[in-house]
């Protein structure tokens, strides 16, 4: 019989199963570290294109702006454009306009208007021919000669202010110069325009501006007895040169008083100040004063108290020459009504000159004047009567006046 047969596999040896195992371990771990490797290589490279295509590379060409360019762009500097490419086109001019003159902005100095008058020795008046007074007035503002436009004999009617002191200092006196003052209101026009003030610790008019010749006596016959003996002289002057300078054209202010001030609130540099300050103002003083100083020099009542008088006369002509006017001090009673005649021939007999000056700047100023009568030769006119004598004569005119002052 066939021996018994069993379906057996071949055997091998311990040793040799477990290098077998070992090497399908080390086979199977290779395999798996080849797979992550690749695994890992493929999200690698898909990142890095993720990032390349995020960051752009940077731009070296110049920035619009001007300026440097940067890690973040270019920096903030602005570049100047053409001006052709922002400025809007010029608009067109304007057609000319048959008969229609051109225009342009110009700075107009103004002009100034300056009284002057020629006086003899003697104090008259001294008329000259309107081709004299044409040709040869001059005039200096500052030390610098000026180009006339106009010279004219005035011919305006008078505008003038009357201010009388009424007071108990010098009551006889003072009443003497009142009833004199009817002289200067006898001479006035019809076309004439007064004012009568008068003054003692305050000014009152009395009349108004007025061409009627009644209302100016009927105000000087209201002054009959003083109540005060105190006179705010710089006081009334101020108010009333304020008053005047209000008026249009030429005005007088002819002053009757002794000239003691003796408690106004003004001081004596501010009154000097606004007589320079008011221009087409010409002052006329007569100082009542005069007399007491005539009976000072008689030995009776001779003190130093009279030496105010002397401090006032010498006011009054300052007053007066500051504007161009003139300064009488009658001694006697006699004397006044010859003085108030003059007072009005001064007023009727004078030149207006008129002249833009050379000194444009109207920075408030104050500019002297000067005015001459010049012959030919630049020296001073002679003049000569009917005899063939030289007649002296003076020029009485302001000695300056302030500029305007342009607030800029």
């Amino acid at each position: 019989m066939y021996p018994e047969k069993h379906l057996k596999s071949k055997s091998f040896s311990p040793v040799v199963r477990f290098c077998g195992g070992m090497a399908l371990v080390v086979f199977t771990a290779l395999l798996l570290s080849c797979w992550a490797a690749a695994q890992s290589s493929d999200q690698g490279n898909s990142s890095s294109a993720q990032s390349q295509s995020t960051q752009k590379p940077p731009d070296n060409t110049p920035a619009e702006a001007g300026g440097p360019g940067g890690d973040v762009g270019p920096m903030a500097v602005p570049k100047k454009k053409d001006s052709s490419e922002d400025e809007a086109p010029a608009p067109p001019k304007p057609k000319k306009v048959d008969n229609m003159p051109d225009y342009s902005l110009t700075v107009d100095v103004p002009v100034v208007t300056l009284d002057a008058r020629v006086v003899q020795k003697n104090g008259l008046p001294l008329a000259l021919p309107p081709d004299v007074a044409k040709d040869h007035f001059k005039v200096w503002e500052d030390g610098v000669p000026q180009k006339i436009q106009s010279v004219s004999a005035s011919e305006a009617p008078i505008t003038a202010v009357l201010l009388v002191e009424f007071a108990e200092t010098n009551y006889n006196f003072m009443y003497d110069a009142l009833n004199a003052s009817y002289a200067f209101a006898s001479a006035l026009k019809p076309e004439d325009w007064v004012a009568v003030v008068e003054f003692d610790m305050r000014e009152h008019i009395l009349v108004d501006f007025t061409q009627d010749k009644q209302a100016i006596f009927g105000a000087l016959n209201r002054l009959t007895i003083p109540g005060l003996s105190e006179t705010n002289l710089w006081d009334a002057m101020f108010d009333t040169l304020d008053r005047l300078d209000r008026i249009p054209g030429h005005k007088e202010l002819v002053v009757v008083s002794a000239g003691i001030d003796t408690m106004s609130h003004m001081t004596w540099d501010k009154i000097l100040k606004k007589v320079k300050a008011t221009p087409n103002v010409t002052i006329y003083t007569i100082s009542t004063g005069k007399a007491m100083l005539t009976v000072a020099d008689t030995g009776f009542n001779a003190s130093p108290y009279m030496m105010k008088y002397v401090v006032a006369d010498s006011q009054m002509k300052q007053f007066a020459s500051l504007t161009g006017g003139h300064w009488w001090g009658p001694r006697f009673q006699g004397e006044l009504p010859e003085i108030f005649r003059e007072v009005a021939a001064s007023i009727r007999n004078q030149y207006t000159i008129t002249y833009k000056p050379s000194n444009t700047k109207q920075d408030g100023s104050y500019r002297k004047l000067k005015v001459e009568l010049v012959g030919p030769d630049d020296k001073p006119l002679v003049i000569k009567d009917e005899k063939n004598h030289d007649i002296k004569y003076q020029i009485v005119a302001r000695e300056g006046y302030t500029a305007k002052h342009e607030v800029e």
